[in-house]
């Protein structure tokens, strides 16, 4: 037997849940009207304790929300039924929030109706599921967020900062305030690739941001530490020990690495390369290994324009035809004007992943073995 209270919670409890939200107020109709059961007294409750069934029973006879459900039950205490509540109909969106009788669900609730009026569907499922997104934001804030994510796409920054960036009518703070927001809108309409690549590579941007890349010593003895984090803005000046560099566009394929004497491995610098002008970086061998995709071969020509003698690795027609059954597609491609630094073997793979069904093989599909010899001949071979 329960209360309005007690169902009220229940109901609370819903609203918190993601997978309920979403359903409840993206119109599925298989889940109106909502139906939660109270329960009838026992024959013993009824005849111990009468006052508590009838508090019981007004109770639910003052509730205003949805439809109560009333049922004649048979007592043999009383001789005669009686009239019990035994359900409560919730039957649309408004009126699960009106039961809840939460102010600050309500609030979420209006939010949210503003929110799904004014924004793409596409989003929907997005600002429905992740309140943390905005709720601590203005609402006409996120509504321009997602106003501006419909108008934005790979490289549309053309080497602009964010914050120059004039759409919308934003203030050069907007993507400072709501770079993460911006970020999972893009990830709903481009496949999450501004979340893989990060927001300012994804759109041209320079990534104005001090980020961690990992170092590796793949020596064993040239650092402190087996592998360590460190500022890019750091690598800009510092002269790095060791003959040999490998640079590495992501960091989860550090474990394929082999050990390697007189060499260092810089992982997880995606578009990040500014740091590669360092001057002292000519006097070492230094390669790049990314991805085989339009994005990859783009950091690749990037880090060629900072450090021409850069090698690549591990990139070629003949690595991605060997192992193409291990790639995947690229959802997002990146510029379809041919980067200049290309190598004419490189351009031609560029060409072929522009209309490639699968034009993504991933670094960490490729087999260790590969990898190793890859990397040992790179360093045994002459300058």
């Amino acid at each position: 037997m329960k209360s309005p209270d007690d169902l009220r919670c229940i109901l609370r409890k819903q609203w918190e849940d993601a997978n309920h939200r979403q359903r409840r107020l993206l119109g599925h109709q298989d889940v109106w009207p909502i139906v939660l059961s109270i329960g009838s007294p026992s024959p013993a409750l009824l005849t111990s304790q009468l006052h508590v069934v009838k508090q019981h029973i007004q109770a639910w006879r003052d509730v205003g929300v949805g439809e109560v459900v009333w049922e004649d039950k048979r007592y043999r205490a009383t001789g005669e039924k009686v009239r019990v509540p035994v359900r409560w109909k919730i039957d649309k969106p408004s009126v699960w929030i009106d039961a809840c009788g939460d102010s600050a669900v309500r609030g979420e609730y209006q939010s949210l109706a503003k929110l799904i009026e004014h924004s793409d569907p596409m989003f929907h499922s997005l600002l429905i599921r992740r309140r943390a997104l905005w709720r601590d934001k203005p609402i006409d804030e996120v509504i321009t967020a997602g106003k501006l994510a419909m108008q934005l796409g790979p490289g549309d920054a053309d080497g602009r900062p964010l914050r120059l960036l004039s759409l919308e009518g934003i203030d050069t703070k907007f993507f400072e305030r709501n770079g993460g927001l911006i970020r999972s809108l893009l990830d709903v309409r481009f496949d999450s690739e501004p979340s893989r690549l990060g927001l300012e590579t994804f759109l041209g941007a320079p990534d104005e941001s001090d980020n961690w890349l990992l170092v590796v010593d793949l020596d064993g003895g040239l650092l402190p530490f087996d592998r360590q984090r460190v500022r890019a803005s750091e690598l800009c000046g510092c002269r790095l020990p060791g003959h040999h560099l490998i640079v590495v566009e992501n960091e989860t394929c550090s474990h394929l690495l082999p050990a390697a004497a007189d060499t260092l491995a810089i992982l997880g610098a995606g578009f990040d390369l500014g740091w590669l002008t360092n001057k002292s970086l000519t006097e070492k061998r230094v390669a790049y290994w990314g991805d085989i995709d339009t994005w990859g071969l783009s950091f690749l020509a990037k880090a060629r324009s900072l450090l021409p003698d850069i090698q690549a690795l591990m990139m070629t027609p003949d690595v991605f035809e060997q192992h193409h059954h291990c790639a995947v597609n690229e959802p997002v491609l990146a510029d379809a004007k041919l980067p200049q630094e290309l190598q004419p073997a490189e351009t031609s793979l560029y060409e072929r992943l522009l209309t490639e069904p699968r034009g993504r093989l991933e670094q960490e599909f490729l087999p260790t073995d590969i990898v190793h010899q890859a990397v040992r001949s790179w360093i045994d071979s002459p300058r």
